[in-house]
């Protein structure tokens, strides 16, 4: 009796994560899943629910800007269990810092192309009116 094996293909967990199958098993190359990605008997690989989660989370670390050794090291942490709560909330302390800065880098030039779209709707505005 042959078991039905668990999971996803990497073409549905790509499309589950909106990243590629390249950049998923780069992910998993890289040392950034935190349990190996199971196997069908084809050794094909098969994400669980748990992985997508991961893979989700680490996707939204990447798109703060935290670099992949960074993730690297949060991610041996959460692997080292419950003893490292404390590190893992510091480096994620530290890494929300940093977003606010971009945060506020980002609203700052947002401010200003606000400027110039309002200039340019005044001297359009002028234009129209004297054509």
């Amino acid at each position: 009796m042959t078991l039905l094996h668990e999971g996803v293909s990497i073409s549905e967990a790509a499309a589950a994560t909106g990243l590629s199958t390249h950049t998923l098993r780069y992910y998993e190359r890289a040392g950034l899943m935190l349990e190996p990605v199971d196997r069908a008997s084809s050794t094909h690989r098969r994400f669980s629910d748990a992985d997508i989660a991961w893979v989700q989370f680490l996707t939204r670390l990447r798109s703060t800007g935290m670099p992949i050794a960074t993730i690297r090291e949060y991610t041996e942490l959460v692997r080292q269990g419950d003893a490292t709560v404390g590190a893992r909330r510091e480096l994620l302390v530290r890494h929300r810092i940093a977003v606010l800065a971009q945060l506020d880098d980002i609203t700052g030039s947002l401010a200003a192309i606000d400027i110039k779209i309002a200039l340019y709707e005044q001297l359009h505005k002028k234009e129209s009116e004297n054509a």
